[in-house]
């Protein structure tokens, strides 16, 4: 089976094609392959699949084996990959990418001299009832809302980008110990499904700093729906304006929400790492 190693802003993911369905057993696979001692290392296996209503779908196992709704990243390399593999006609430079989770989503690529230097996602609308991101917590949005762990309160606003995240603002981001943290509120029983939990801290109104704990994988040094959400909660808290960078250990990305279509939208680099045969 011949795999390509990829990564948006060091969030890695090993991407594979080929099949015509998700394989009976891609959670062990992921488990096993992803595993950065014993098998290739990622945080997640990305699996390119024939689609009824796009160009091609994308389906995600994280590390722990569960499956992602959607990736920023992960649409980002997929995106590239499919230029890169001759799997749509190298005139084209945008096509559409189906995820279980958000639907299927336009990609514009940004091609120099024959390589993709950019990805812009148009990643929909975010959802922002707090019964449907899932959380516990009836209203809508949820913002700034408290969620007490081992004591300590923090306050979350809950996004969903079709996939759930809980985001706090915090003093400084960059120094919160997310093994502390993430675990817990990953669990926490305000969240039925889980969720991606999103440290931010706010420089200005066109820029912030933030940390992830991914659900099913834990710190990574990226995540792109996390940083559509953050740009969403920073409007919502009135910490933001609707377009501005979001700092991220493994890098930026530019997030814009569309006042005149409410959609998100993403843009970033993708690349290729390595390619191999398992």
């Amino acid at each position: 089976m011949n795999f390509t190693k990829m990564q948006g802003l060091g969030n890695d993911f090993i991407v594979l094609s080929g099949h015509q369905k998700l394989p009976e057993n891609a959670a062990e696979l992921a488990v096993r392959y992803c595993d950065r001692h014993f098998g290739i290392g990622a945080d997640g296996m990305v699996y390119l699949l024939p689609s009824e209503q796009a160009d091609y779908m994308m389906r995600i196992i994280n590390s722990d084996g569960s499956e992602a709704e959607q990736c920023g990243n992960a649409i980002r390399c997929a995106a590239k990959y499919i230029y890169d593999h001759g799997m749509i006609n190298q005139a084209r430079t945008s096509l559409v990418i189906e995820t279980i989770g958000a639907g299927s989503q336009p990609v514009q690529l940004t091609v120099e001299n024959g390589e993709v230097t950019k990805v812009r996602v148009d990643m929909g609308a975010p959802i922002l009832n707090g019964l449907q991101v899932p959380t516990t917590v009836d209203a809508n949005p949820v913002v700034a809302h408290p969620v007490e762990v081992e004591g300590r309160e923090f306050r979350f606003t809950a996004v969903s980008m079709g996939n759930p995240h809980c985001v706090i603002f915090v003093e400084d981001a960059v120094q919160m110990d997310l093994f502390a943290w993430g675990p817990k509120l990953e669990h926490h029983e305000l969240f039925p499904r889980r969720i991606n939990v999103e440290f931010v801290t706010v420089k200005s109104r066109d820029y912030a700093d933030m940390r992830v704990w991914e659900r099913g994988a834990g710190p990574t040094l990226a995540c792109g729906t996390g940083a559509c959400a953050t740009l969403v909660a920073g409007v919502l808290n009135d910490r933001m304006d609707r377009k501005g960078t979001v700092s991220l250990k493994g890098g930026d990305l530019l997030i814009e929400w569309d006042e005149s279509d409410n959609h998100v939208y993403m843009t970033g680099p993708a690349a290729t790492v390595f390619k191999g045969t398992l």
